[in-house]
């Protein structure tokens, strides 16, 4: 489906789940949904907070369509919103329960290497890790990273080049 003119390939879909096409929301969510999943389980390290990071954020962007600019891409915007979710969710008080595999389930489909890597993603400062989960995990570029956080290029490159050498310093100690 090409996309209306002045919209980009999303905006068309969401210029109908805003007038209520139903099947559009639902298109716009399974595009997105395994991306910001990704971002928000590797900001948060655990796929409960993921979930629950992910479904505030879809709830929170579709009840703000009407905010999002249309000639711009969808998947910068809605991973800012759950990131942002996923964030909160970190910072706010740390449940006294950890995490058990072995009671909760591991994720079926991520790697012993990949909980290693979120394990260590998870001992960065969320400022630095968010940029690297956008950068490195989801692949935006440094425009799109810095255009979704509301931050600049330059600040993007520096908390990437820090975050990167945090993570690094906590997979050594992860492995030693």
């Amino acid at each position: 489906m090409r996309a209306m003119r002045g919209h980009s390939a999303d905006g068309s879909l969401v210029a109908r789940a805003r007038a209520g096409d139903r099947r559009a929301a639902d298109e716009l969510a399974v595009r997105h949904v395994r991306q910001v999943w990704r971002a928000a389980y590797a900001i948060t390290g655990r796929p409960d907070l993921a979930d629950d990071a992910v479904q505030d954020g879809f709830e929170r962007a579709f009840g703000a369509l009407d905010q999002f600019d249309l000639s711009r891409p969808f998947a910068p915007w809605i991973t800012r919103i759950v990131v942002n979710r996923a964030l909160s969710i970190v910072t706010r008080a740390r449940p006294t329960e950890e995490f058990d595999e072995e009671r909760h389930g591991a994720p079926a489909d991520l790697p012993a290497s990949d909980l290693e890597v979120a394990d260590a993603l998870g001992r960065i400062a969320p400022d630095r890790r968010v940029v690297v989960v956008m950068r490195i995990v989801i692949g935006f570029s440094p425009q799109e990273t810095a255009d979704a956080l509301g931050i600049a290029v330059g600040t993007v490159h520096s908390r990437l080049h820090r975050g990167l050498a945090d993570l690094r310093e906590a997979l050594e100690m992860t492995v030693s």
